[in-house]
């Protein structure tokens, strides 16, 4: 574990962070900047996408999903990290980190389109080891991803979230952690065993709900304190690039520590760049991939600008930095000054951020056994088994080694699926500029010809198969 340990500090310290905001300057660049040019549009596509179809999983739905995943514990836990560690600066690198993580986000959601498969219901399944395949030609890079994804979110973080879920009941009601571990799976699997179409119906219910309520008990608070707001963004603008330390206080922190920890949280917030969103994005039924695209782009945006923004002015507005605590003790302490029995609001936010991750978590690992075991017709009932299992078990024991083994894989996603998203860079370029030029041409909703496209794709794996050595 020491030898995991030691890869973690290496890979989350400088790397994976220089990696990921270098390949998203270089999608924004190469891209025709998206987030800037297309902004209007992320709204549009994601409004245009809620109209629900019997049968069939809308871009609505689809970013729902993904915003299960997303819209986690980080927005909680990590903003308070980010603002303890690396202070108010580091609000303005997480910004920097969505702007450049809104073309990667874009670009995963469009080749998840681009090579997703059809299930047997009629439904879609995708993601970075089917861009992989059926894009790369590449089995070795598609079955790395798929290990290191179903160990490192399938297995470690499943158990590891369903730990700090019991936790933070057993903290305050004093019952055995079985029972809440059970709880917690049989509403989990009632879900997720009612296939991709419930999984995602859920969202469209929960997601919302969730977002709407934590947003306006945040405002409440921020419109209070509105009077300091300036103050604030100065603080914020002031210590992003503060060059030497202070003495104590919120102002102690230097630029590496506000750059450091800002990218970090910012980049574990929205998942932008690990591969784990496209595999919702995939499901959606939609005219044209790139409108997904736009979709994926507006997740990154409302997890990271908005939610998590909403987090981080709670806590400066109502002067907890000072407080000394960190993490959700931080978060707890910021809404308890700012409302009336306001640290319940964390309390109970928790366990239903980190429901809604889980169940998106056990969907993610399963579309990626599917693709290791395609002739197994039975992965998606036995994952979902031991998905359950994994939230009792995960319930009862210590997990802190867990997390380490979360890093350590979601570190080397990262690197693999970056690889992909850089050699299928064209693709992505293809699929905008004909968005583009049909707007141009007046067409107001740009159509895609995924038959033809898809026997394109089959005829390119026909002759990828035939090069390759006997």
């Amino acid at each position: 574990m020491e030898i995991v340990k030691a890869l973690n500090e290496v890979f989350w310290g400088w790397l994976v962070a220089g990696i990921l905001l270098g390949t998203g300057l270089f999608f924004t660049i190469a891209l025709g900047f998206p987030q800037i040019r297309d902004f209007k549009k992320i709204f549009s596509s994601s409004a245009a996408g809620v109209k629900r179809e019997k049968g069939v999983i809308s871009g609505f739905g689809a970013l729902c999903a993904a915003l299960g995943s997303q819209l986690g514990t980080g927005s909680l836990v990590g903003v308070a990290t980010a603002l303890a560690s690396g202070g108010p600066g580091a609000i303005f690198w997480m910004w920097m980190t969505a702007l450049l993580g809104m073309p990667i986000s874009f670009s995963e959601a469009v080749l998840a389109q681009l090579y997703r498969v059809k299930n047997e219901d009629g439904t879609y399944r995708g993601g970075p080891a089917y861009y992989m395949e059926r894009g790369l030609g590449s089995k070795l890079l598609a079955g790395a991803f798929s290990v290191s994804l179903i160990a490192g979110i399938g297995f470690a973080y499943v158990m590891a979230q369903s730990n700090s879920i019991t936790n933070a009941f057993i903290g305050v009601v004093h019952i055995p952690a079985w029972v809440p571990g059970l709880v917690l799976a049989v509403i989990v699997g009632a879900v997720v065993f009612g296939g991709l179409t419930r999984v995602v119906h859920f969202f469209e219910v929960i997601i919302p709900f969730k977002a709407i309520i934590y947003l306006l008990l945040s405002l409440w608070i921020v419109i209070w304190h509105l009077d300091m707001f300036i103050d604030v963004m100065k603080l914020i603008f002031t210590s992003a690039f503060n060059f030497e330390s202070a003495v104590g206080g919120v102002a102690g922190h230097t630029i590496k520590e506000a750059f450091r920890y800002g990218v970090a949280r910012g980049l574990f917030s929205n998942d932008a760049g690990n591969g784990t969103a496209p595999t919702m994005h995939a499901s959606a039924v939609v005219k044209h991939p790139v409108q997904q695209g736009f979709t994926a782009m507006f997740g990154t945006f409302l997890v990271t600008c908005v939610i998590c923004s909403c987090t981080a002015f709670v806590i400066l507005f109502t002067g907890a930095l000072d407080s000394g605590t960190t993490g959700i003790l931080l978060t707890e302490e910021a809404f308890g000054r700012g409302v009336p029995y306001g640290n319940l609001v964390p309390f109970i936010a928790m366990p239903l951020f980190g429901f809604t991750a889980l169940v998106a978590d056990i969907y993610y690992a399963e579309v990626n056994l599917r693709w290791l075991l395609p002739k197994l017709k039975s992965v998606p009932t036995i994952y979902r088994v031991l998905g359950c299992l994994f939230i009792i078990v995960g319930s009862t024991i210590p997990v802190v080694a867990l997390w380490e083994i979360v890093d350590l894989f979601s570190a080397i996603m990262v690197f693999i699926n970056v690889i992909a998203l850089l050699m299928l860079v064209p693709k992505v370029r293809r699929a905008i500029a004909d968005y583009r030029a049909q707007k141009e041409a007046g067409i107001d909703v740009p159509v895609w010809d995924y038959d033809a496209w898809n026997r394109e794709v089959e005829e390119q794996l026909v002759l990828t198969k035939a090069e390759q050595p006997a």
